[in-house]
């Protein structure tokens, strides 16, 4: 009887070694398995750069609401970003994002203002000519300064200017105080102003002809 119980655990030896070469075909499959992953990694690093170039915009928060729902539970809270994006360069937009948590609204709002950036006029980082805008209650008084002069304009105002590339302004807001209604009459007073060549090539007239 011991003869048997000893052949018993050898039987069982033997079948431990077939199970490994088993294993063995299996690694070249995930072998494979993450070779067929590697363009999928490639193209993960290739969405790094568009996160790059917006690295250099200038991003800025204007205004982040609360807003309170009462239901039966308690009270639930969404917010809502204004956000300003521009390159500083003439190029500038905004974006209002709404989310359950203050995150999520400044990123939706920062890739709406991404989407509906513009080109606004900006001659030795000032504007070309005074103008006046009115969008809702808000009214808007931009007039060119002298370099040095620096940004004399409110925050909401300001942020518009700044990532425009706007350095030296008088600004004045005479109407609402209202974040959305002020940012959008900047932006169109800004759009709203053209170059002395543009006024010159609209009458059919040269910039040499100017004085005639």
């Amino acid at each position: 009887m011991n003869t048997e119980e000893t052949k018993a655990p050898a039987a069982e030896t033997t079948q431990a070694p077939a199970a490994a070469p088993q294993r063995g075909p299996r690694a070249p499959r995930r072998d494979g398995g993450r070779g067929a992953r590697g363009p999928r990694r490639e193209g993960g690093r290739r969405s790094e750069t568009p996160v790059e170039e917006g690295a250099q915009l200038m991003e800025k928060v204007v205004y982040v609401n609360r807003c309170a729902k009462v239901v039966k539970g308690g009270r639930r809270f969404s917010f809502s970003a204004l956000i300003v994006v521009g390159d500083q360069k003439g190029k500038v937009g905004y974006g209002f994002g709404k989310a359950n948590e203050v995150s999520d609204a400044i990123r939706k709002g920062t890739d709406a203002a991404k989407r509906a950036m513009k080109n606004v006029v900006v001659v030795n980082e000032t504007i070309p000519h005074e103008t006046y805008s009115e969008f809702g209650g808000a009214k808007i008084v931009l007039k060119p300064a002298t370099p040095g002069t620096g940004l004399v304009a409110g925050a909401k105002v300001r942020s518009v200017l700044e990532a425009a590339g706007v350095n030296n302004v008088i600004a004045k807001s005479l109407g609402s105080a209202n974040a959305a209604n002020v940012v959008k009459a900047t932006m169109q007073a800004m759009l709203s102003m053209r170059t002395a060549d543009e006024v010159l090539s609209a009458r059919g007239k040269k910039k040499k002809d100017a004085s005639i």
